[in-house]
């Protein structure tokens, strides 16, 4: 018979600092708070630990005696894919995870996709606070965070009494489109949204559905476009409003084919994001329609891909966004009431947005 395989046996901080004649204080300095030690101290306890295999400390015993995970969560009630295929949501998190990065912490993203109702994702997050990015105000997954004694920072809805939040105006931001396309002298508009509540609707939303949405930044936005065209006249109930629940550009092109279809007078679509426009523009070239001389697109977030096609968009900060809302929630000094930082908004006019054409230029051209 062969001799039994013997295993090293793993050196532990007890081992290690016996090894090296100082105390176990002194070695978890090395790892922990370096500062506390010479260069050369501190050299020699790493190379000493990589000799004996030393893995350095546990970091779940680490996070059970300082009750800190040393991580942030950020929640997005979307496919984890979501985060990385999204231009705003990675402007977001880019800034995000550069305000971890200065404060030495790391980043734990919590997805939940839609219409899935467990929660467990949130209970298990060894996290000590989190952001909240862009999720209804119904949303289990948000209930569950609320619950847990850590701080929270919301990224642009829902707004949450007690709760910080971080954001634009986004009924300002808005305003200032529809009033570039009354001066213009578009009236008969049609509007592409993003989702309005966790249940599926890739269809017309009714008045009441806008009313109702639980997607606050999307109803605001609503609201807002309701209340500038009717101050022209505009029966916002004759408003062609078309909902996608999906964020893609396939979405916004199957989106403004749906309501072009119903609604060929249309002479501006206006979009509640980049995202949506893109793909309206591409349904417009589609159908052979020229923009802007027969169609205006309008957009919202200002991503690169906008401004490469030209389009007429509200330019809002996203990786600011991000940044400012990781600084808020890892800010050391207590606070009584909630902080909201309002983000700034740029409308910004390019080729995409022109007068509507008239009978006669339709017949006789320009």
């Amino acid at each position: 018979m062969g001799r039994p395989i013997r295993t090293r046996r793993q050196a532990t901080l007890a081992s290690l600092a016996a090894e090296l004649g100082v105390s176990r204080t002194t070695v978890s300095n090395a790892y922990n708070r370096p500062d506390q030690l010479s260069p050369e101290l501190r050299r020699r306890v790493l190379e000493t630990a990589r000799r004996l295999g030393y893995p350095g400390p546990d970091p779940v015993a680490r996070s059970l005696r300082t009750r800190k995970a040393g991580a942030v969560g950020l929640l997005l009630t979307e496919n984890l894919s979501y985060a990385f295929r999204d231009p705003a949501a990675i402007g977001v998190l880019e800034g995000l995870a550069l305000a971890c990065e200065d404060a030495g912490v790391g980043l734990h993203l919590v997805p939940a996709s839609p219409g899935r109702e467990d929660v467990a994702a949130v209970h298990r997050a060894g996290v000590d606070g989190f952001v909240v990015y862009s999720v209804p105000d119904d949303d289990p997954h948000l209930a569950a965070v609320l619950q847990r004694p850590v701080p929270t920072v919301i990224v642009d809805q829902p707004r949450v009494e007690g709760v910080d939040r971080v954001g634009p105006d986004d009924a300002a931001a808005i305003t200032g489109m529809a009033n570039h396309l009354v001066e213009l002298g578009h009236r008969q508009i049609g509007v592409l949204c993003m989702r309005l509540a966790r249940e599926r609707n890739d269809d017309f939303a009714s008045v009441q559905r806008q009313r109702e949405a639980h997607f606050h930044v999307q109803r605001t936005r609503l609201a807002a476009l309701a209340k500038a065209f009717e101050a022209v006249g505009v029966d916002w109930s004759s408003v062609p409003v078309v909902e996608r629940f999906d964020h893609t550009v396939d979405d916004g092109a199957s989106a403004a084919r749906q309501l072009l279809d119903a609604y060929p007078q249309v002479t501006a679509l206006v979009c509640t994001s980049d995202i949506l426009a893109l793909g309206a523009l591409a349904e417009a070239d589609r159908r052979g329609l020229r923009v802007p001389a027969e169609l205006t697109v309008t957009g919202f977030d200002g991503i690169a891909e906008a401004e490469r096609h030209g389009l007429t968009t509200v330019h809002q900060p996203v990786l600011d966004k991000g940044k400012a809302a990781g600084k808020l929630l890892l800010a050391s000094a207590e606070h009584g009431a909630p902080r909201v930082i309002t983000l700034p908004t740029e409308l910004k006019v390019r080729s995409t947005s022109a007068p509507p054409r008239t009978a006669e230029q339709m017949w006789f051209g320009p």
